[in-house]
């Protein structure tokens, strides 16, 4: 039997609940664009209050593009905290994906004091008590709803980088590395919003 919105609701705020229970103000924190070829790495904070949840928050992987949209202004409109932070190529290839990432989470969740769900990264330094959960975002509602607003928003970014570099389709897929972008890639080179660290092995070196 298929799950319903309520159901799946119910679900996803089961470690939320046990928090509210002890009086806890809760945020989630996800990343996303770890794996691309091009573009920055994202993570969103974000705080919503037990009593403006909203129906149809799941991992953004498992989402349409179409359902984020439509998700992500009530979202932003029911939290009472919401920040994404990019930590842009340069940065990347100077101190590594993962530590980007924590950059990135450590930058959007500054301003937020309270308990912390984050994704599978650990070692993170944040204003409250941090709990990393493996596949957070798909057992945790406040991880979900971050993971929608870095998503989100790191597209809407993808999709502005590819009206100043069309040739390698950013628009469509985002930075990973399609074969129509590796292709592009090799017959143009790289652009300034490339990870050089990532491209060495495609471009044979010579990046």
């Amino acid at each position: 039997m298929r799950e319903s919105a309520e159901e799946k609701l119910l679900r996803l705020t089961q470690i939320e609940t046990e928090l509210w229970a002890q009086g806890a103000r809760i945020a989630g924190i996800d990343e996303v664009g770890r794996g691309p070829l091009a573009g920055p790495v994202a993570a969103a904070c974000v705080s919503i209050p037990r009593e403006k949840l909203v129906l149809g928050v799941d991992d953004s992987k498992k989402l349409s593009e179409k359902r984020r949209e439509a998700l992500y202004p009530l979202l932003l409109e029911a939290a009472d905290y919401a920040r994404t932070a990019f930590v842009p190529p340069e940065v990347i290839d100077e101190i590594n994906i993962l530590n980007a990432t924590k950059q990135a989470m450590e930058q959007c969740a500054a301003e937020f004091a309270g308990t912390f769900l984050v994704d599978a990264v650990t070692g993170l330094s944040l204003p409250g008590e941090v709990r990393s959960l493996i596949h957070g975002d798909a057992l945790s509602y406040m991880i979900g709803a971050a993971s929608i607003v870095a998503k989100v928003e790191r597209d809407r970014y993808m999709v502005e980088l590819d009206a100043q570099y069309p040739q390698y389709g950013f628009a469509r897929n985002k930075g990973y590395g399609t074969a129509e972008h590796i292709a592009a890639l090799k017959a143009y080179g790289p652009c300034p919003a490339h990870r050089r660290t990532f491209i060495a092995k495609i471009l044979g070196g010579g990046v």
